[in-house]
């Protein structure tokens, strides 16, 4: 009886290990690809550096398309994977469905607020790192038109926007500021041959620096610029060099430091749920200066954005937001 108990204690032993060892970190990356080069390859780089410094391995699943993103996040949750982080605003309807059957799973959202009792939502400034590019494009410009191309029509993109113009309107109040939006649909992010038009038909009407809000399609309007030999900005990832020489800088969205943030505090038992809101300040946006671009950017240029950064974040520069704030005023 005592042998036969003790085997039992064994097998029962190896099942709880085995339990543990499959309850991994876990991330379901948007529509567009784990590489592409902007969005989700932002996040990949906070993967990247958890595994690094913890050592522990990272499940990864990336959408094909959005109906996914519901089987995705269940199957992650069923494993016992925590924190299990939804990278993209079009994951939230999933994760609402999902979070309340899990409630001992700890879940994030990168780029929309999920309110329920153990989801952590991250949302970004995208306006005042916006304000940063349109104040350097304008600049930079030679012809006093600068363009604009963002993915799908919504209202971060919109703040990204509207952030642009006001920061290139500081630099010159004369700018010309085109802009188009790829799509209605999270598609809108994944078409780089539709973005590539788009910034060509905006450089054809006179822009010379061309800034993309769009992910994967953003790739499309940087080989767009650069081949037309005008200046691209980047987003989302560090983005200078894709075309060195060729991309003024790029405005970072650090999704890195929030999937990173996510499993750290998991990791070590601090994790909380509620909104984290990141701007310039809290290290949530940035804009990038290295050997691909420092050629581009002048001594004025550089002293005009580091003295923007420092006013967006002390208070003493305002930068509209119209997501709470209403219809952009430029």
């Amino acid at each position: 009886m005592n042998h036969s108990r003790s085997i039992l204690s064994v097998v029962a032993g190896a099942m709880l290990c085995a339990t543990a060892a499959q309850a991994d970190p876990a991330i379901v990356y948007s529509v567009g690809g784990k590489f592409d080069g902007s969005f989700n390859e932002s996040a990949y780089g906070g993967v990247k550096r958890f595994q690094e410094e913890s050592g522990q391995s990272v499940r990864e699943f990336a959408l094909e398309r959005d109906a996914q993103s519901l089987q995705a996040l269940r199957n992650f949750a069923s494993r016992g994977d925590t924190p299990v982080v939804a990278i993209g605003f079009n994951q939230a309807n999933a994760l609402n469905q999902v979070a309340p059957d899990f409630p001992e799973t700890d879940f994030a959202i990168v780029d929309m607020v999920v309110d329920q009792p153990n989801v952590r939502s991250y949302v970004f400034k995208e306006h005042e790192g916006a304000y940063v590019g349109g104040l350097l494009a304008a600049m930079a410009s030679k012809t006093g038109t600068i363009g604009f191309v963002g993915g799908m029509d919504i209202p971060i993109i919109q703040r990204f926007l509207c952030g642009y113009k006001q920061g290139a309107l500081a630099a010159d109040p004369d700018i010309s500021v085109l802009f188009n939006m790829t799509g209605d649909t999270p598609a809108a992010f994944a078409n780089p041959v539709r973005g590539g038009e788009l910034a060509t038909g905006q450089i054809k009407r006179g822009a010379d620096v061309v800034l993309q809000a769009a992910g994967g399609t953003g790739l499309g309007v940087l080989q767009a610029a650069a081949d037309a030999g005008v200046l691209g900005v980047g987003t989302d990832s560090n983005q200078n060099g894709l075309h060195p020489g060729k991309v003024l800088t790029s405005i970072r969205k650090r999704v890195d430091n929030a999937v990173y943030d996510s499993f750290q505090s998991a990791n070590n038992g601090s994790f909380t749920p509620g909104i984290r809101v990141l701007g310039l300040a809290e290290g949530g946006m940035d804009w990038v200066l290295d050997e691909n671009n420092k050629a581009l950017i002048s001594d004025e240029m550089q002293a005009a954005a580091d003295a923007a950064v420092a006013g967006i974040s002390d208070g003493t520069i305002k930068v509209h937001d119209v997501v709470t704030e209403g219809a952009c005023p430029y």
